[in-house]
This record gives C-alpha cells, structure tokens and sequence, in this order.
C-alpha cells in the first residue's frame, strides 16, 4: 500500500524537533546514537543547512511522519538521517522521500548521492538497491562507526 497525498517540504526550523526525534528513534531500535549523529542531528542548521546541505521532510496532512537529507561532504553529497515514523512505516514515504531526492539531485546536475549503511537494515538495502544504488568499498575511517556499507548511486 502507498500513502498518497504526502507533500514533500524543505527545513524549515520548526521541523527540527523532527529531525532529531525521528532520527534517534530508530538509531537507538537498532544502534545507538553516535557523536557524530549527535552533533548533527541537533544543529541541523550549523552541520546540514549551513554547508549547503538539505532536509526534506514528508508531510501527511499536518503531521510530519518522514525526514531525509542530503549532506554536503564537500567532494559529493550524502543521502543521510532518513527515518519514517513507526505507525507510517511500509506505505512507501521512504520510496517517496528517496525519488524526491534523485529528482532533486537530477535537477541540480550533481553526478552521484552516496550513501553509508548497516546491512542489517535489510528494507533499507533493498530499497537502495530497487532505486539503483549500488554497494562500492567503503573507506576504513567512515564517519560512521556503524557503517559496514557504502552505496553509490550515479546521477544520469
């Protein structure tokens, strides 16, 4: 099932709270948060925005039930931070959230989003993979003390 009538919206400083809470959420289901997680998810202004990254949020009539952003590593952008709110997992927002940021990648002629993950994420490999990325090495000293995979999608 696809919930329809999501509106895909930009940061705005009010969704903040969203940003972390989603994101805490399932890091501590499955990890625990790092300092790196730490330090960006509560100034997404300073660590995202602010080095000309985005956050895009998935709205659902009022309420905020999906985040993503996509965060300039300086030499390419990483699609980062994406959760869905646990009542609205499996209709599809993080598809939607996903292909927004292609087109949005698209439209701003970047030549890849790269991605770093945990393979125990299972539904969010095989989402990767169904939308074209695909696994390449990871570098030993990944900003991510999780990550045992990187994931590269290019741009065409």
């Amino acid at each position: 099932m696809v919930l329809e009538n999501i509106e895909i919206v930009g940061y705005e400083t009010k969704y903040a709270s969203h940003f972390y809470d989603l994101n805490v959420a399932w890091l501590e289901k499955y990890f625990y948060v790092e300092p790196y997680d730490q330090k960006v998810l509560s100034n997404p202004k300073k660590y995202v925005i602010d080095p000309g990254g985005y956050i895009f949020f998935a709205k659902y009539a009022t309420e905020i039930v999906g985040v993503v952003s996509l965060i300039n590593q300086k030499s390419f952008f990483e699609l980062s931070k994406m959760a869905v709110t646990p009542k609205y997992q499996g209709l599809k927002i993080g598809l939607q959230l996903m292909n927004f940021c292609i087109e949005f990648a698209k439209q701003k002629q970047w030549k890849s989003i790269t991605i770093y993950s945990h393979k125990k994420l299972l539904p969010a490999i095989q989402l990767y993979k169904k939308v074209g990325f695909e696994e390449i090495s990871l570098e030993e000293d990944s900003h991510y003390e999780r990550s045992n995979i990187k994931m590269l999608l290019e741009i065409k």
